[in-house]
C-alpha cells in the first residue's frame, strides 16, 4: 500500500504527542512492505523533502500568523495545494507511483487537507483521534472550544475508519462526537525499540550520580517527578496539594522536581506551593532535553502523573522503560496502562489524599516497588511495542484499501 499521510508536527517539531507517535508509527508500517508519504510543517534548518526512516517527508511552508486559527487555515490550504499537486502531476517524486491507497490523518488541524483529497480523488480516509476538545476542556464552553469541536465531527462522519488509543477514547468519541461505535478501532500507542534502548543506555552510563542528585536535591531526599506540558489538564496543582501528606508520612525527607514548559500556569503552581508552605521542597525545572532527563531518572525515586484528562499517556510507557514506579491518576486511558498493583500504583483522580497515598506506598516499600517496575518492563514488550501495533493498524488500513 501506498500511504498519504497528514500531520501537523513531525521531529524536531514536536508540540505535543502527535509528532512522536507519527515518527515512531511509520517506520514499523513501512518495514510490513507499505510506503509512507508524510506531509507536514516545514521548522527552520530541516530540508523541505528527505527520507526519514523510511518515511518520505514532505514539509510544507507556512507563513507565521498571530492568529492561530487563520494560521491552521493557511496551513490546510499549502498541505492542500502541495497534494493534489502530489497526486496529479507526472510521478518524480522518490518513487511515488499512483495510486495512493488511503489517506491517514492525525487529529483536526489537517481536516480541511484530509475531507478535500477523500472526496476529490476518491481516496478512503482513515484518522487517528489522539484527544478531543471536549475531553480536554471537560465539555464545550465557548466559541473556540465549539469551532473545534465541529471540526472533529465533520472529520470522523466523513473518514471511513477511525483509530483512537484506548477504550476510554472509544467511549469519548461515543459520547462527545456521536461517532458509531463500528467505525472505531482501538490501537495502544507505544514505545519504540529504539527510544527504549536509548533510555536504558542513558541509565548504564558512568557518571556521578551523587553529583547529580545534588543538583536536586539534599542527600538525604527522595526525589519525585512530573514531566510534561504544565498545563492545567495534567493536574499538577492536585500533586502539589498531595505533596504536604508525603512529607509528613517521610519526615520531610522528599523533594518534588516538576519538568516541562507551561510558564503562564508555572507561575500559578509556584504560586500555590508557596501559599501551602513547600515552595523549599519544589523545583520548576522548564525543559529539559531527553539526553539530561534520562540521566536525571536515575536519581528519582517516583513518577508521578496526576492528569484529570489523559487519552493514553506516553510519559508512563517512559516510566516503565527507565525502570521508575509509578504514580497516576484513574482517568481516561492511563488505568489501561497501567495496571494498578501491577506496574503501577493508581489512584483516584483530582483526590490529593488518595494520590499522597500512592506515592508514600512506593517510597516505604522498595520491594513493591521493584515487582511493579519488573512487571511494567514485561508489559512494555508484550503490550506496547510498535511492531505489534503497526501489525494492529495494518489491519485497520486494510479494512478501506483503495
Amino acid at each position: 500500500m501506498r500511504i498519504l499521510a497528514l500531520a501537523w508536527e513531525f521531529p524536531p517539531r514536536m508540540i505535543g504527542g502527535i509528532s512522536r507517535h507519527v515518527a515512531e508509527l511509520y517506520p514499523e508500517i513501512i518495514k510490513r512492505g507499505h510506503e509512507v508519504h508524510l506531509v507536514t510543517v516545514a521548522i527552520a534548518n530541516q530540508p523541505s523533502e528527505e527520507i526519514v526512516d523510511g518515511i518520505y517527508v514532505h514539509r510544507i511552508h507556512i507563513d507565521e500568523n498571530n492568529d492561530f486559527f487563520q494560521w491552521v487555515a493557511s496551513m490546510n490550504a499549502n498541505m492542500l495545494d502541495f497534494a493534489r499537486d502530489f497526486l496529479t502531476r507526472n510521478p518524480t517524486h522518490n518513487s511515488i507511483d499512483l495510486p495512493i491507497n488511503l489517506i491517514h490523518a492525525h487529529d483536526w488541524l489537517v481536516d480541511e487537507v484530509a475531507i478535500a483529497l477523500t472526496t476529490e480523488f476518491q481516496i478512503p480516509l482513515i484518522v487517528t483521534i489522539h484527544a478531543t476538545e471536549y475531553g480536554r476542556c471537560h465539555g464545550i464552553h465557548n466559541d473556540s472550544q465549539r469551532y473545534i469541536h465541529q471540526k472533529e465531527i465533520r472529520l470522523i462522519q466523513i473518514a471511513q475508519r477511525v483509530i483512537v488509543c484506548s477504550e476510554y477514547m472509544r467511549g469519548e468519541l461515543i459520547r462527545a462526537l456521536d461517532c458509531p461505535t463500528e467505525k472505531i478501532d482501538v490501537v495502544y500507542n507505544g514505545l519504540s525499540v529504539d527510544r527504549w534502548q536509548n533510555i536504558t543506555a542513558a541509565h548504564q552510563l558512568d557518571f556521578d550520580r551523587q553529583a547529580l542528585h545534588s543538583q536536586y536535591a539534599a542527600a538525604e531526599e527522595a526525589i519525585i517527578y512530573y514531566v510534561g506540558r504544565i498545563t492545567y489538564e495534567k493536574g499538577i496543582y492536585v500533586l502539589l496539594n498531595a505533596l504536604p501528606k508525603v512529607l509528613a508520612a517521610m519526615n520531610d525527607q522528599v523533594r518534588l522536581v516538576i519538568i516541562g514548559t507551561g510558564d503562564a500556569y508555572s507561575i500559578l503552581l509556584q504560586r500555590q506551593a508557596w501559599d501551602l508552605g513547600i515552595y523549599h521542597k519544589v523545583l520548576f525545572t522548564g525543559f529539559m532535553a531527553d539526553a539530561d532527563f534520562w540521566k536525571f531518572q536515575t536519581i528519582a525515586r517516583c513518577a508521578v502523573f496526576p492528569s484529570l484528562y489523559e487519552p493514553f499517556g506516553i510519559v508512563a510507557l517512559e516510566s516503565f522503560a527507565a525502570a521508575i514506579p509509578l504514580v497516576v491518576s484513574d482517568t481516561g486511558g492511563l488505568p489501561e496502562v497501567v495496571r494498578d498493583g501491577v506496574t503501577g500504583v493508581v489512584t483516584q483522580v483530582n483526590d490529593a489524599n488518595s494520590l499522597a497515598d500512592g506515592i508514600i506506598n512506593i517510597l516505604q516499600d522498595t520491594e513493591y516497588a521493584k515487582t511493579l517496575v519488573n512487571n511494567a518492563q514485561a508489559d512494555l514488550k508484550d503490550r506496547f511495542a510498535w511492531d505489534k501495533l503497526a501489525a494492529q493498524t495494518e489491519v485497520v488500513f486494510f479494512k478501506v484499501e483503495n
